[in-house]
């Protein structure tokens, strides 16, 4: 792995990073087509309408299986911007899974998987840029018996999204830019005002080109913003 590795260092040297930079594309890499490669990039914001890189945690996970077995030897590795992450194989994890998590958010992240004679290898997905909402606002009382317009600002759209509220699981959409939430899909009290939080998810992925049917490569972003359910006397 380690030659293979300096090897694509290199290459991202002499383009000018350009390989790990937002806008670089997709790459299906390649591989020996003899491995099942199910990898998550996660990014998750550390505060309300997060709206930097540094304003995020990012999470991967990367489940390896060769002949339906699971890799639990090799070596899996993640590079970005900021460098390269050594997943960590973890028995414990949904059955088995290698993580890794680090600070902030890249955008572009680089899957590299090597076991014995086996790999993966040069798997780029060029994440969804980082959304914020623009409706509502943070803290906004509003009228849960009501639609409630949502908003948000990207400078792309993703190729699948979807919305949650404390009253609904997630909801598939279009990353257009606007969704209207139904009334009722923020809890709300009686006699009370209630915090409810929305999160809205964006996911590019891409299909590696040396891996066995089932592979896939993913970078989700989600955001968060906490509004007021005004009390509801019909409750």
């Amino acid at each position: 792995m380690k030659p293979i590795l300096v090897s694509i260092l290199i290459s991202i040297s002499a383009c000018g990073g350009s390989d790990l930079e937002a806008g670089a594309g997709d790459d299906p890499g390649e591989g020996t087509s003899t491995l099942t490669v199910s990898g998550t990039v996660s990014a998750s914001p550390r505060l309300s309408n997060a709206r930097n890189g540094g304003d995020f945690e990012t999470e991967f996970t990367v489940h390896v299986e060769r002949a339906g077995q699971q890799v639990t030897t090799g070596i899996v590795e993640v590079t970005s911007l900021s460098g390269t992450i050594a997943l960590t194989y973890d028995p414990n994890n949904n059955n088995g899974r290698w993580r890794a998590n680090a600070p902030g958010y890249d955008e572009v992240y680089i899957l590299d998987v090597e076991d014995g004679a086996d790999n993966l290898l040069g798997v780029r997905v060029d994440g969804p840029a980082i959304h914020y909402f623009t409706a509502p606002t943070s803290g906004e009382n509003v009228d849960s018996t009501l639609p409630l317009p949502v908003a948000w600002s990207s400078p792309d759209d993703a190729d699948s999204a979807s919305i949650r509220a404390d009253n609904i699981d997630d909801v598939a959409i279009d990353d257009s830019g606007s969704y209207m939430l139904a009334p009722g899909a923020l809890k709300a009290k009686k006699d009370e005002a209630e915090t409810n939080e929305l999160r809205l998810r964006r996911t590019n992925r891409v299909t590696p080109a040396g891996g066995l049917v089932g592979s896939e490569w993913t970078v989700t972003i989600s955001n968060r913003i906490e509004v007021v359910a005004l009390p509801n006397p019909a409750l």
